[in-house]
């Protein structure tokens, strides 16, 4: 599972880089949640969506938080990947990510979703994010027996993570 503390913490872009280096596909569950035109899904469809991953995909990285459907996934994960990022940052990166994708539907998103930016979803980051933050380490007591659980807080740490799982990748293969 690959989770984090808020949106904006660069969830997406390294479930994508993790995958690649592992070699294992990617699940975003925005694409699974969203339908054409930001219909959402039903919560039956979507906890379906993913038991279907889960059940009949050897080995999987689901990215996404969706905490009313955390439970099901953290169930079945063997790690759990979780992005801690400054709120600051995690701002700057939604804003950012809103003005270079205007008019355009993220490879993670679902069809049709055309990136769009909502006063209520900045105030949501930044009034959430502390609160988000201490139920994260709830769940990791709760779930965290045989688990592992690896806390990544800046890009320094991103990046020698994803270096260190493509450099073992390169050792196993020569």
């Amino acid at each position: 599972m690959v989770i984090g503390v808020s949106a904006g913490a660069g969830k997406s872009t390294f479930a994508r880089r993790l995958g690649k280096a592992l070699e294992i596909e990617v699940h975003h569950l925005d694409r699974l949640y969203w339908k054409p035109n930001w219909v959402e899904a039903s919560k039956e469809e979507f906890a379906q969506a993913q038991q279907d991953i889960i059940k009949h995909k050897q080995g999987w990285i689901i990215e996404g938080n969706y905490t009313g459907t955390f439970d099901l996934r953290a169930k079945h994960a063997d790690t759990m990947i979780y992005l801690e990022i400054p709120l600051y940052t995690c701002l700057y990166r939604v804003i950012k990510r809103w003005l270079i994708n205007l008019g355009k539907t993220r490879p993670d998103m679902g069809e049709g979703c055309e990136e769009k930016m909502e006063w209520s979803f900045i105030k949501f980051i930044y009034t959430t994010y502390h609160a988000r933050k201490r139920k994260m380490r709830e769940r990791f007591r709760q779930y965290g027996n045989g688990r592992t659980i690896i806390v990544l807080r800046n890009q320094k740490e991103i990046e020698a993570y994803i270096s260190r799982i493509e450099n073992q990748k390169r050792k196993i293969a020569n």
